[in-house]
């Protein structure tokens, strides 16, 4: 068996050894134009001459939860593509949003103003069931942020493509309960995968139907956000604020009004990152099972996008 490893933006040998370390009796190494055939590819965001040159790939393995890079490829017909389930990724999300809502919540964002203003002030407290907290995306990820944050008994809503059932959320479902979700919900968290259906499904329009005081944390995909449509509602006082982890561009552009918005908290992309040993072992695992003929977790829909 042998097994390539592309990975733009990261350095491949770290894997390679893991890799060879899960895999001793495969032949694994880095992709250079003109290798010779390979049965399976780890990759992350690989050149289209990659899969040009491979075609006889049975596996291509994304070292991340979110495939939608791949699916702008021409991917041979009979090549599964393979998502991490989770390897680290869910705790990482959890501890973000749990992070971010409380920090709202709590309203320590103000009283960090003031402490830089030198200002002794208290806030009233305010009530967990005057803030329910909607999580778009109910896959992996989207339970474990839905479980993390009900433990800190705010009312929890999920909204997912197909129905779910997941102990202590009210989970919507479909077209049909998209708007009753959103005005259901005063935090909104998008950990939505992207595809064409869900790419800007953060607009005015969405994010107008948020109940009063409505807060965006957008932890997913940048292309998932109306940008320009964001500011304005700040503005306006139609939205309290926004945590935003993912731009239309990244790095996100020195110039670009989201840095200085004061409503506005930045972070660069790092909500949750690949842990490398997890997701190794992870990998290996499912081509130890597609070699076996056994169901392998995380095979994507290219109809769906996830």
């Amino acid at each position: 068996m042998k097994i390539i490893v592309s990975l733009t933006d990261n350095r491949p040998e770290p894997w390679i050894e893991g890799l060879r370390a899960e895999l001793p009796d495969a032949q694994i190494e880095a992709w250079k134009p003109g290798a010779a055939q390979a049965d399976h590819a780890v990759v992350w965001a690989p050149p289209q001459q990659l899969l040009d040159e491979q075609p006889g790939l049975r596996g291509l393995f994304n070292i991340g939860a979110g495939v939608d890079a791949l699916l702008k490829l021409r991917v041979p017909a009979h090549t599964r593509i393979v998502r991490l389930d989770d390897a680290g990724m869910s705790v990482q999300m959890a501890e973000y949003v749990c992070h971010t809502l409380i920090r709202h919540f709590r309203e320590f964002d103000v009283y960090e103003a003031d402490a830089r203003e030198g200002r002794w002030s208290y806030r009233k407290p305010r009530l967990r069931r005057d803030f329910p907290v909607g999580i778009m995306g109910l896959g992996v990820l989207g339970e474990r942020v839905a479980k993390a944050v009900a433990q800190f008994e705010f009312p929890v809503l999920g909204w997912s493509r197909s129905p779910k059932a997941i102990d202590g959320v009210k989970v919507f479902s479909g077209e049909a309960q998209f708007d009753e979700f959103l005005s259901s919900t005063r935090v909104l968290v998008n950990l939505l995968p992207l595809t064409e259906a869900t790419r800007g499904i953060l607009n005015r329009e969405t994010l107008g139907k948020l109940r009063p005081g409505g807060y965006l944390i957008s932890i997913a995909r940048g292309a998932h956000l109306v940008e320009d449509d964001l500011i304005p509602m700040l503005d306006a006082g139609q939205l309290a604020g926004a945590t935003l982890d993912v731009f239309q561009v990244e790095p996100l552009p020195a110039g670009h009004a989201f840095w200085r918005h004061p409503k506005i908290t930045v972070t660069p992309h790092g909500s949750a990152r690949t842990l490398r040993e997890e997701s190794i072992t992870q990998i290996a695992g499912k081509i130890r099972a597609m070699e076996q003929g056994l169901p392998v977790s995380g095979v994507v829909d290219p109809v769906r996008g996830y």
